[in-house]
């Protein structure tokens, strides 16, 4: 059983990376928010990256602050796919027990949890009785007793899954909530819009890592789950690597400290948010989740946080002014929901500025962060275009469009997806996006390049 100390007092900072300077007439203001979380005594979460590199004449706005009496007890819900096609081949289900055993074994004592079965129906398989359990040596014991009765049979339908498990999950007087779904198969049994409304009413709740085991499932509903409900989503191509996933996934779960942490923008009058992105570790597009949160702000949801950091692309448009004049263009701040019901307490803060120039230099020189996570979210969107032209038969364009991701890849040195990529096609040329399409690619190879297209790095030092 794995072994994780509990929190001190977990401390968020922010640095906000941009070029401040621009022409005259200029309204569009782009910046890079790091926010990272430290000093929570986790296991689990990102492995910190090293400081990014600002450009000389840019340094960095930093705030740092910690979270007095956070709480930091969790409740997890793990989802195995019980349908049919789990028995094809029987190792299939086999693993997933084993797997969702082994998650359990890297359950924290004291953390809440249960197992739900999935088919065309939701069932409790653990402990029953619409309750959660306690983790000790005993509950775990049970626990795993209990997943030797899961079998294979019926259907798929994911929504009546998720909303069980945020019955469960709601109940529980914990900070953190969190799901793990598996699934082997596309959710047939029930319609994409009684899924889009399962994951509308559980979106906030909780989070929830997916998981795609073989290569029979649809990978835009797998990470259509983690994107709403700001988990992870991967293939498992191979069944007998579910244990080790779901270890990892656990570890992962189990080193968060801080729930319902929100992205706040605050802009002056005149100004307006064009857009918000989560860049790294993955592009992930927040935009469409704001929630006012006052005169001129507005909160974007982050989910859950342990020692890890994470990158946001923050684009402001602002008023046209002359040479000389400068403005503050937002505030970037992390809040978290006051327990007692108050305004949220707010953890660290950065600047978004915004200063018009005659210096052409400066004006159109554009911050690395910048340019960086643009390439990335390029990257991300070039290879779900190259992958759906290729599937529908527009090779041409196929060929261009992972031409280009191969360009870019190379470019950022995100040595991870260039290998995906070189099994879908051959490079001829990588600075100049030279490829072609190999005549025959593997299911699991694309689909592991679907699922991880939206993988970042972080800038190169």
């Amino acid at each position: 059983m794995a072994n994780f100390s509990k929190s001190n007092v977990p401390q968020f900072s922010v640095e906000v990376y941009q070029n401040e300077f621009l022409p005259e007439g200029g309204r569009e203001v782009n910046a890079i928010v790091t926010v990272t979380s430290t000093g929570g005594g986790t296991s689990g979460g990102i492995p910190l990256a090293g400081p990014s590199p600002s450009p000389s004449s840019v340094s960095p706005i930093t705030s740092t602050s910690s979270i007095p009496g956070q709480r930091t007890d969790a409740a997890v819900v793990v989802m195995v796919d019980c349908s049919g096609s789990m028995d094809y081949p029987p190792t299939k289900m086999r693993n997933a027990r084993d797997a969702t055993a082994a998650a359990i074994d890297t359950l924290r004592d004291g953390t809440a949890f249960a197992v739900v079965s999935g088919t065309h129906e939701a069932a409790e398989v653990y402990p029953g009785g619409g309750r959660l359990a306690t983790a000790d040596a005993t509950t775990r014991a049970r626990a795993k007793e209990a997943l030797r009765r899961l079998s294979a049979g019926g259907g798929t339908a994911i929504g009546t899954w998720l909303r069980l498990a945020d019955r469960l999950l709601g109940d529980a007087d914990v900070s953190i909530r969190h799901g793990i779904l598996l699934t082997d198969g596309r959710n047939e049994h029930e319609t994409p819009e009684d899924l889009r409304a399962a994951l509308d009413a559980c979106a906030g709740r909780f989070t929830c890592d997916a998981r795609g085991v073989g290569t029979d499932w649809e990978v835009k509903e797998v990470t259509g789950i983690a994107s709403a409900l700001l988990g992870t989503a991967d293939i498992v191509a191979d069944p007998s690597g579910l244990a080790a996933d779901f270890t990892r996934m656990m570890e992962n779960a189990m080193g968060k400290e801080v729930a319902d942490v929100a992205l706040r923008l605050w802009t002056p009058v005149g100004a307006e948010i064009a857009f918000v992105k989560q860049v790294a570790p993955t592009v992930e597009e927040l935009t469409g989740r704001r929630t006012e949160a006052g005169p001129r702000a507005g909160d974007y949801p982050t989910g859950s946080w342990g020692d890890e950091s994470r990158d946001y692309h923050v684009c402001v448009r602002v008023p046209e002014a002359g040479v000389g004049r400068e403005m503050l263009a937002a505030r970037a701040s992390l809040v978290i929901p006051d327990p007692a019901g108050g305004t949220p307490r707010p953890l660290a803060q950065g600047l978004v500025r915004a200063v018009w120039t005659d210096d052409m230099a400066a004006s159109t020189s554009i911050n690395p962060q910048v340019a960086h996570y643009t390439g990335q979210a390029e990257l991300a969107h070039v290879i779900q275009q190259g992958l759906d032209a290729r599937k529908s038969g527009d090779f041409d364009n196929a060929t261009a469009k992972l031409g280009r991701a191969v360009q870019l890849a190379a470019a950022s040195g995100n040595e991870d997806t260039a290998k995906l990529l070189a099994k879908v096609v051959d490079v001829v040329d990588a600075a100049t996006g030279t490829v072609r399409l190999k005549a025959r690619v593997t299911e699991a190879d694309e689909m592991t390049l679907e699922t991880r297209s939206t993988k970042t790095v972080r800038v190169k030092k």
